[in-house]
């Protein structure tokens, strides 16, 4: 593969702005994970499609711009996966999103979790709530997640030395789990039922 590894990251916020955490984090960890990875980024954004998914009843009938951010999302050979934090969970339009990626396509994936919200009281939202919706669809979480509150922020900079450190880490465990596999390709897929 001329381009290397193929990152998509989905952005879980069902709205736009130039100023979301969500984003900036997402932005943070794929630097972190193109320092260590020869790989191409793709970013799917959930509120660009969001009205024509929230319209959305199944998948033969979406919009191309729905399938294209499916398709995309079901191609990627690591996933890095961030929600923002509404009411204790994801957003609603995420998980419907969430709820047409083909059943098989992701099996095995590497998927790297992320979240943002308003305390750290939600904190477990990686672990409860994002963890078992990919492990549903047979994705491999990475046992790390990264959670950051707005008290991390400070403009588009990150100003917590325990977040940096955070994503530094996940970048460098995602890439250890990566780095073996990039030589000798992805193992085929083993039916056993």
């Amino acid at each position: 593969m001329s381009s290397g590894l193929k990152i998509v990251a989905l952005i879980g916020s069902p709205t736009a702005s130039v100023n979301s955490r969500t984003l900036l984090l997402v932005r943070h960890l794929l630097e972190a994970l193109q320092q260590r990875l020869h790989a191409s980024v793709t970013l799917v954004e959930l509120a660009p499609i969001a009205r024509a998914l929230g319209q959305t009843l199944s998948r033969s009938e979406a919009e191309p711009a729905v399938e294209q951010a499916l398709a995309t999302l079901e191609d990627a050979e690591l996933l890095v996966v961030a929600a923002p934090v509404h009411r204790g969970s994801y957003p609603g339009l995420f998980k419907h999103l969430v709820d047409f990626i083909d059943l098989e396509a992701l099996v095995d994936t590497p998927v790297l979790l992320a979240a943002t919200g308003g305390s750290e009281r939600h904190a477990l939202v990686i672990d409860h709530q994002l963890r078992p919706l990919f492990s549903f669809l047979q994705a491999h979480t990475l046992p790390i997640g990264v959670y950051a509150t707005p008290a991390d922020f400070d403009g588009e900079q990150i100003n917590s030395a325990a977040l940096q450190a955070r994503i530094q880490l996940a970048a460098e465990r995602a890439a250890g789990h990566l780095l073996p596999h990039a030589a000798s390709g992805p193992a085929p897929l083993r039916r056993i039922a």
